[in-house]
C-alpha cells in the first residue's frame, strides 16, 4: 500500500480539497479559505478529486454532490473507505432533508446548502476540522492494547454482518432480539447497539465501507424500524 504524501506548505495549516465543477464557486471559496490561511486545492470532477485523495493526505474534503462525471455521493463513499481520517462536508444547491441524511449516512460530517455565506462556510469548516483533530488526539492517547481492542471489534462487526447474509436464522434472531443475539462477541455496548439498530453512520465511521451483502442486513433493520 502506497503511503499518502503530506502536501508541502510553508506553514502548518489544514489541507482542504474542494470538489466543485462550478469554477466561479470553487475559486470564490478558495479565495476565502486562502485568506484564512488554509492550504486549498481545487478539482472540478469526482475522478479528479479521487485521484488527488489517492496522492495526498487532506484534512477535509468539500464535496459538491452534482458533478459532470460521477455522483458526489459515490465520491463520499469511496473517500470514507480509503481516507477515514479525512473530514467530509457535502455541498449542494439542491438541498433536501433526505439528501442530507443520505450524505451523513455515507460518512459526511456535515451538510451545507448553496448559496451559503462566508461566515456559514467558515463555521462549518472550523467545526469539522476541530472534530477531526479531537478524534485523532483521542486515538493517539489510547494505549496500544486499546487500539488492538478497536481492531478486534472492527473484525467482529464485519464477522457479524457477513454472518447475517449467510445464516438466515441468526439474522432473524438479531432483527428480533437485538443485543441478545450478540452475546459471545467481543463488542462494546455502543457497537452492539449500533448493529442492533442498523446505525449505518456509526458502523461506517468505526468499521469502514460495507459491501452489498453486509448492507442488506442494515437496510432490512432500518426498514423494520420504519426508517426507510
Amino acid at each position: 500500500m502506497v503511503a499518502l504524501k503530506e502536501k508541502q506548505s510553508t506553514v502548518s495549516s489544514p489541507h482542504i480539497l474542494i470538489m466543485e465543477d462550478d469554477l466561479n464557486v470553487a475559486r470564490g471559496l478558495k479565495m476565502v479559505l486562502d485568506e484564512d490561511g488554509y492550504d486549498v486545492d481545487l478539482r472540478d470532477t469526482g475522478y479528479g478529486a479521487l485521484d488527488a485523495m489517492g496522492q495526498y493526505q487532506y484534512d477535509l474534503l468539500m464535496a459538491d454532490l452534482r458533478l459532470p462525471d460521477i455522483d458526489g455521493m459515490q465520491v463520499i463513499k469511496k473517500v470514507r473507505a480509503t481516507n477515514p481520517s479525512t473530514g467530509i462536508i457535502a455541498m449542494t444547491g439542491y438541498a433536501t432533508n433526505d439528501l442530507a441524511v443520505d450524505a451523513m449516512k455515507l460518512g459526511a460530517r456535515d451538510f451545507i446548502a448553496k448559496p451559503f455565506t462566508q461566515e456559514q462556510i467558515k463555521t462549518v469548516i472550523d467545526e469539522a476540522l476541530a472534530a477531526n483533530l479531537a478524534e485523532m488526539e483521542a486515538m493517539e492517547r489510547l494505549p496500544q492494547a486499546k487500539k488492538g481492542i478497536i481492531s478486534i471489534q472492527k473484525q467482529e462487526v464485519l464477522k457479524i454482518l457477513n454472518r447475517t447474509s449467510e445464516d438466515k436464522k441468526f439474522k432473524n434472531r438479531l432483527l428480533k432480539t437485538g443485543n441478545k443475539a450478540l452475546d459471545g462477541y467481543t463488542l462494546s455496548l455502543d457497537a452492539k447497539t449500533a448493529i442492533a439498530a442498523g446505525n449505518l453512520k456509526w458502523i461506517t465511521e468505526n468499521v469502514g465501507e460495507l459491501n452489498q451483502k453486509q448492507l442488506m442486513y442494515v437496510f432490512q433493520c432500518l426498514e423494520q424500524r420504519g426508517a426507510l
